[in-house]
């Protein structure tokens, strides 16, 4: 028998890490694939000094806390570069590939990217080089002459972005003013903003599988995913999931969301570097289980498979096809048939299908437990005030029953 360990790296969620580990207790007999016997462990991921050669025990790690925790960040490229642990998302591209190189890569593919412009920060780096280098070769300029490229409202955000940090929306030149003055030594981008529009979708990635969501931002987060299962076309629903699928082969992340706009039947990616998504029960409530089952299904494919860590990218050939003269819908054709490639989508499938084949069941079984509703209580205890919590207990145990009544089993 052989023991493949998958380790969570994790901040201070407890939802979707006992959830994962509850499906994975339920998934303990022996998986047999290519004449072996595997045996799937999860495990929990300590931090503490580590030598640069030291060996690990994991095969796989789930990240959702290097994204702002350094220590960890860097031992996940140790283990990349010396252990070949397979990491979900590729931790060199996610550094560097912050939201405005992302911009700038798919701009480059021919996707349809909002009119963005970056301006210098307000006040320059705590450096005494910095005062003489600005006055030497920084250009005067007028921010409300740059922003005259754009119309109002539109947005100032961060370049390298995180949880909606420092998103404003600029409705004149008063705000422009002010929101510029607050962001301090923050570099950001004014991206034009897609009033009016029609649909706001977000979709959720897990190696080749994906979901596409009717999203409100407006809402709190709790509200924000909105069970709606006829709000895009077949044509629109296929191309959020084609645009997904090529962001995340490109950049080489296999858990990540897209969030694009539909206005005027064009399709805008606005925000997709977000390679530790938030998959909270309190957020994704009736899409909490499909989450789940994506992420335990692609986890054991890539262990079990042996699947290499791709650490690095290959993008000339994404750019031969976005310099050629092919339609819009050719490249995209061309991009998803890279994508499949990468993600070894036909192979995952059949996978998914003969050695996972009771997954789906298995979830909707553990849906339905008493353990699985003190996870969904204990997270609501530990994020609303008391008076609220018998309220949003009932709602979200609702809307699972909602899913589990929803499955066909």
């Amino acid at each position: 028998m052989e023991q493949k360990l998958i380790g969570l790296l994790l901040g201070d969620e407890e939802d979707w890490p006992s959830a994962f580990e509850m499906l994975a207790e339920r998934l303990k007999k022996p998986l047999k694939y290519r004449r072996k016997n595997f045996q799937i462990e999860v495990d929990r991921i300590r931090i503490h000094p580590f030598n640069l050669r030291d060996s690990t025990r994991y095969d796989l790690v789930i990240d959702r806390l290097a994204y702002w925790h350094f220590n960890p960040r860097e031992w996940l490229k140790k283990t990349a570069l010396i252990n070949n642990v397979y990491l979900l998302n590729n931790p060199f591209s996610f550094q560097s590939m912050e939201k405005h190189s992302a911009y700038c890569a798919m701009i480059r593919l021919g996707l349809n990217i909002p009119e963005t412009i970056l301006v210098p920060s307000k006040i320059g780096p705590d450096s005494t080089k910095y005062p003489a280098t600005s006055a030497k070769y920084h250009d005067l300029f007028d921010l409300t002459e740059v922003a005259k490229e754009l119309k109002y409202p539109f947005y100032m955000k961060p370049f390298d972005g995180g949880g909606w940090r420092g998103v404003s929306k600029v409705r004149d030149e008063a705000e422009l003013a002010r929101t510029y003055d607050e962001s301090g030594q923050m570099l950001m981008h004014l991206q034009a903003g897609l009033e009016d529009y029609e649909v706001f979708v977000r979709s959720l990635a897990i190696g080749p599988q994906v979901s596409s969501f009717h999203y409100d931002p407006e809402q709190p987060p709790h509200g924000r995913y909105v069970i709606d299962h006829q709000f895009l076309d077949q044509q629109k629903g296929r191309e959020a999931q084609i645009i997904t699928k090529t962001i995340n082969a490109f950049f080489r992340w296999d858990f990540n969301s897209c969030e694009c706009i539909l206005k005027d039947g064009i399709l805008s990616p606005i925000d997709f570097a977000n390679a530790c998504p938030d998959i909270a029960v309190t957020s994704l409530h009736y899409y909490f289980p499909w989450a789940i089952k994506a992420l335990m299904a692609w986890s054991i494919y890539c262990v079990v498979s042996e699947r290499s860590m791709r650490i690095t990218m290959d993008i000339e050939k994404y750019f031969k096809i976005a310099d050629s003269d092919r339609s819009y819908e050719e490249k995209l054709a061309a991009y998803e048939k890279m994508a499949d490639k990468h993600f070894e989508t036909k192979r995952f499938e059949e996978f998914r299908g003969t050695v996972l084949k009771d997954l789906d069941e298995i979830m909707w079984e553990l849906v339905q437990t008493e353990e699985f509703n003190q996870m969904i209580a204990q997270t609501v205890r530990g994020m609303f005030p008391e008076h609220e919590h018998d309220e949003f207990i009932a709602h979200f145990q609702g809307l699972l029953k909602h899913w589990v009544d929803s499955e066909n089993f």
